[in-house]
This record gives C-alpha cells, structure tokens and sequence, in this order.
C-alpha cells in the first residue's frame, strides 16, 4: 500500500489533547511540547536519523572504535554501555538498511572486543547478557557468523551463573554469586526465549522458563507487577525493594512477552501487561505522563531500555488494542518531551531529565543513547502506522 501523508492513529493523538498533560517534572507544561503537533509522515525516522548522527560525532572513536564515556574527552570504556549502542545501531539499520550503520556495526564489535581484552566475556553477568542480546539482532538482520560466535560465547559463559542458591537464579557477577538481580536473570530469560525460537533447542526454553520462574516468585510484588532490583545484595537475604528501576520492569515485560509468543500461555502475557500498566500508573515512575527517573553514568540507561521492551509490547498483537493504544500515546508522550523541552540544541544531545530541561553542553553517552533509543522507538512506530 502506498504510504499516507500524514501520521495515523495513536501517534496523532499527541498532537492534540495527550501533549497537554505531557508536563515536565516541576509540574508545569512545556508549550513548545504541547505547540509542536506531530503532523508530518516520517518526522520521527528524520529525528531517529539526526539523533544517531549526533551519537556518532559527540561520542564515537574512530581510531579505538567504540563509544566515549561522554561528550567532553572522557574516554572510558563501559562495556554494557556498547551493547546499547550496538542494539541502536541494529535499530538505524533495521530501519534504513543503509549500510553506514553496517560498518558501524562491525567496528564496534570488534573495537568492544580488542578494548575488553580481546574477549567478549566478562565479570559481569548482566553486561555479558545486553552485549549477547545486540549482537544476536545482529546477527538476524545480517547473516554475519562472527556476531552469532560471540552470542554463543556468551550464552555459555552466562549460563554459568546459575546455582541453587536462593533456589536458583543468575548472579549479578562472578565474583559477588551470592547476589542475584533482575538485570542478570529477565534479559538471560528474553535471550534464552530468543535462541529457542531461532533454533528449536529445547535447552533453551528449559532456561528461559526456568530463568523467568525464579525472578518472578523472587523479585515481583504479585499485587502490583512492581519488579524489585534484587535479592541478597547485603548479604542479608532481603530484597532491594526501595530499588525501583525502570530498566529492570522493561526487561521483565520483554521475558514475558519473548515466553508468550512461544507458549501461548495466558499468565504471562499478563504479567508484562501488569507490569507495564504499573509503569504507566505509578507516581515511582511517572508524573503527568513522563519517565521520572534520572542520572547520568549507568542510570542514563534505564528509561531506553524500558522503552525499548514497551515498544515490543505495543507492536505486538496480543494485548487488548485499548492497552497498545496507551502504551503508544505514553511513549510518543515521552518523545515529544525529550524532543522539544529536553534536547540541546543545535548538538542535538539529550538530557537525563526528558521532561525539564536539556543538558548545558555535556551528556554522558548512556544519557544520549535512552534518547536515541526512544527516537527509534518512535520511528518504528511511525512506520508501523503508516500501512
């Protein structure tokens, strides 16, 4: 079908009555948010474009091929960090198929590997499970045997983690296996759930099963959906529950979703939609219809990451339309915000803060790929809706 002249659907709506509770954290409206309608087809695709380009030139090393820690010379490497931004870049691509992003793509495997000791495995399971992710959507979109090597690698260094202490689970990292988190078991369960689609292993759905099992009757208020951080941190058996990330609900909506598709099975469907309302309704994560949460260095991650997840919850077909429609209008919501109250400008980098103010001149790089993430998100959308 031919492509319609203007954005369709759920994505209009922000343009209208949505945008006008879309206010910033200090409560007060943003009016170039709510003034600016989103009218045009592809408006989103042309700021997912532009937001990548401002990720490569503010932040990307040509000579050591991978991404700065920010924006003003701080060269640290952040292993995890390159796993979110190798997923970005598998969104540009999926997107574009230009072949720009390809090459990135390939430089940073590569740089990731010969930074991290010529190795992609890791003391952290959690990072070893994000980089396992992106480069098994690398590996789908380009038929590339090397990404799917190194997913491999990871798989069976990740699967190691796991010990019946505390009746099972994936530890945080290999030298702390006494603490076991959300971040280290929901993406190992979506990884597992994705390799058994891919392959048919029955062993992998034996994990991604049993994985999801053990987050969910540890790390998961029942009542609420509210996913906990973790369990045993202290060395005390307790669990974080003051720890409310929303990287950690996004992962646990992504393993439901990944299980679902595969099983059929009713209860956990129900949980990733549980899970995301709670993220929708909830003063811990939102006010007036934008992501609370903020930080720099590793927290400047989480909204992305949630976005991401709820992206693959609204795309799908199996919640009501009713509640794909909500998590559309929240995450178009959210992109109006970022877009037009928290971005700097004319360096298109992106604050910590969507809904207040942009960053003055410096933004870590984790900070600038949640904002790249949630333009991708948008575009994705855009481009489903224009049918």
């Amino acid at each position: 079908m031919s492509k319609v002249v203007q954005v369709t659907g759920v994505l209009a709506l922000v343009s209208g009555s949505l945008l006008l509770s879309a206010c910033g954290l200090n409560g007060k409206e943003s009016p170039s948010a709510v003034s600016t309608p989103v009218q045009a087809a592809n408006v989103w695709a042309s700021r997912a474009d532009t937001a990548q380009k401002a990720l490569q030139e503010h932040f990307w090393s040509p000579t050591a091929n991978y991404f700065h820690k920010d924006n003003k010379g701080d060269a640290s490497f952040n292993y995890w960090w390159q796993a979110h931004a190798l997923d970005a870049l598998c969104d540009a691509y999926s997107r574009t198929k230009d072949e720009q992003y390809l090459t990135l793509m390939n430089s940073l495997h590569d740089g990731v590997r010969a930074k991290n000791g010529n190795t992609f495995e890791n003391n952290y399971y959690d990072d070893m499970e994000w980089m396992a992710l992106a480069c098994l959507r690398a590996y789908q979109l380009t038929g590339d045997e090397k990404y799917r090597a190194t997913v491999d690698t990871l798989w069976t260094d990740i699967k190691t983690g796991w010990s019946d202490y505390m009746g099972g689970g994936i530890s945080w990292k290999k030298d702390q296996r006494d603490y076991k988190n959300t971040p280290a078991n929901a993406p190992a369960s979506i990884l597992a759930a994705r390799l058994y689609q891919l392959d048919q292993k029955p062993e992998d759905l034996e994990w991604a099963l049993k994985i999801y099992d053990w987050q969910q009757r540890n790390l998961v208020d029942p009542a609420t959906g509210l996913v906990w951080d973790g369990k045993n941190r202290q060395g005390d058996n307790k669990i974080d529950k003051d720890w409310k990330f929303t990287y950690c609900q996004g992962v646990y909506i992504g393993a439901g979703l990944e299980l679902y598709k595969i099983t059929k099975q009713q209860e956990y469907l129900d949980a990733s939609v549980r899970t995301a309302d709670y993220v929708l309704s909830s003063t811990d994560f939102t006010k007036n219809g934008v992501l609370l949460e903020r930080g720099k260095g590793d927290g400047g991650l989480f909204k992305g990451i949630l976005i991401r997840y709820l992206t693959q919850l609204a795309l799908s077909d199996y919640p009501s339309s009713e509640s794909r429609n909500r998590y559309k209008a929240f995450i178009a919501s959210n992109g109006e915000v970022l877009w037009h109250s928290g971005t700097h400008r004319p360096t298109l980098l992106f604050g910590e803060s969507w809904g207040t103010q942009p960053p003055a001149d410096q933004t870590d790089s984790s900070v600038q790929l949640s904002g790249v993430m949630l333009t991708e998100a948008l575009a994705l959308l855009e481009q489903e809706e224009e049918l």
